[in-house]
């Protein structure tokens, strides 16, 4: 089951509350604490973060069984942990950037 979580927004403008995530060289806005659940995220010129994931906004999805969301679409990003206890990984389908969220 699906549960919706909320909408990614690339900015190139420092936002408050950033929390900075070394590993992606993003600064990201926690969307729990914004009344429209939007994370805004602001990448650094160096960043690893390329393609659709990059330039496009998302929308984010609660799921408990990621391995089936991921099953027969085009996996942008590989699943990885941004934090303890939750597992994210995106996909690219209709041309729309997809991030699909499993917390332990």
């Amino acid at each position: 089951m699906l549960k919706f979580s909320h909408v990614g927004v690339i900015t190139d403008d420092p936002q408050p509350g950033e929390t900075y995530v070394s590993a992606t060289k993003v600064h990201v806005t926690d969307f729990a604490n914004h009344p429209y659940k939007i994370e805004y995220l602001r990448f650094e010129p160096d960043t690893p973060v390329t393609g659709p994931l990059r330039d496009l906004p998302h929308i984010a999805f609660e799921t408990d069984d990621l391995d089936r969301e991921l099953a027969g679409q085009e996996v942008i990003c590989e699943p990885f942990e941004p934090m303890p206890g939750l597992t994210v990984a995106f996909i690219l389908r209709d041309g729309a950037v997809f991030e699909y969220m499993k917390y332990a």
